[in-house]
């Protein structure tokens, strides 16, 4: 089956790395038609106005599905966040993350079976971005949270642990401190859970920063982890952490009508940029993601075997030591791509 999507290279390491997975996707046999379009600081590059030209966005709700490179965002200046303007455009209300540990990728955690997955609500609490200046040197954020999207994100991640296999859902939280904001969305999850995923799926509620040290003595005890936006973004970086970083980290973002955005969560890393040392791996993972995503929207089930031979692929790689230097090893971003390609 020919498939359409939008790739969005990015900008710094972005074009090198998503080149390496559109190279395997075609290597493996997918049959694809790339629809590129620019965001970030490549948009205004290109001549756009704006990081997140409409026609990017116009083209996603089109084929639906758009494969992801990292864009830049300024750190306390400058324009808004390229992914937090696309979630909110796109209603991509739930994040996916899954975080496994890798033969071949040795960590403090290496001798443990790390596998979880961080379900993050995209579209709400302080991400929102509604910030007032009250007066010289003060500053207010709103956060915000409701019914509609607390329960929403809670379905979201009980079905995926249901259709996953999965047994436990833990929302992380602070409703102890916000009774409000955080109260509403531990209530929604546990409403939820009563209703329709008692007896299917356990379930629990810890608050954020007694879990994070519960992740850090023993991941295993935890398998999806349910947060708000906030918590979400900190708590995936953490356990990406507990297998080797964010390169080897995928990531997904799934909203209404079967919109879905692919994408490495990493960095661009501009100080390497057109230097042949970037890790394509996370991107790489999250075209898997992809195709499993396109096998379950559009019935294609070559679309499986084809995600099955590169993710045997990429960690036939990492057991043999055919990594990148932030892994350990010694190939550039071509070289990992070519040894991927050759275990096809």
């Amino acid at each position: 089956m020919k498939h359409t999507a939008v790739l969005i290279p990015g900008d710094g390491i972005g074009p090198e790395v998503t080149e390496s997975a559109c190279r395997i996707l075609e290597q493996a046999g997918l049959d694809m038609q790339w629809h590129r379009h620019d965001a970030g600081l490549a948009a205004i590059e290109a001549g756009a106005s704006e990081v997140l030209p409409q026609a990017t966005v116009d083209a996603i709700r089109v084929t639906k599905t758009a494969l992801k490179g990292p864009c830049t965002t300024p750190i306390g200046e400058g324009f808004t966040s390229v992914n937090v303007a696309l979630r909110k455009q796109l209603n991509l209300f739930g994040a996916v993350r899954p975080v496994r540990r890798m033969d071949g990728v040795h960590t403090r955690y290496f001798d443990d079976e790390v596998d979880l997955v961080v379900i993050r609500e995209n579209t709400e609490g302080l991400y929102a971005g509604i910030e007032n200046v009250i007066t010289d040197g003060v500053v207010t954020s709103l956060k915000v949270a409701t019914d509609k999207a607390c329960r929403r994100i809670a379905k979201f991640a009980f079905d995926y642990a249901v259709d996953r296999g999965r047994s436990k859902v833990t929302a992380l939280h602070k409703a102890n401190i916000m009774k409000l904001s955080d109260g509403l969305f531990i209530r929604c999850a546990r409403e939820v859970h009563e209703s329709e995923y008692a007896g299917r799926v356990d379930y629990e509620e810890v608050i954020i920063d007694a879990g994070f040290m519960r992740l850090v003595q023993n991941p295993r005890q935890f398998d999806v982890l349910l947060c708000e936006n906030l918590y979400g973004d900190v708590v995936s970086d953490l356990c990406a952490g507990l297998v080797g970083g964010l390169g080897v980290t995928p990531g997904a973002n799934f909203g209404v009508d079967d919109f879905a955005v692919f994408e490495a969560v990493h960095g661009s890393a501009p100080d390497i940029a057109g230097q042949d040392k970037a890790n394509p791996l996370a991107i790489i993972m999250s075209s898997v993601m992809m195709l499993n995503h396109l096998a379950n929207t559009t019935g294609d089930k070559e679309c499986l075997e084809i995600a099955d031979r590169i993710r045997s692929a990429y960690d036939a790689c990492l057991q043999s030591d055919e990594k990148t230097a932030d892994l350990g090893g010694s190939l550039g971003t071509r070289a990992f791509t070519e040894a991927v390609v050759a275990r096809l």
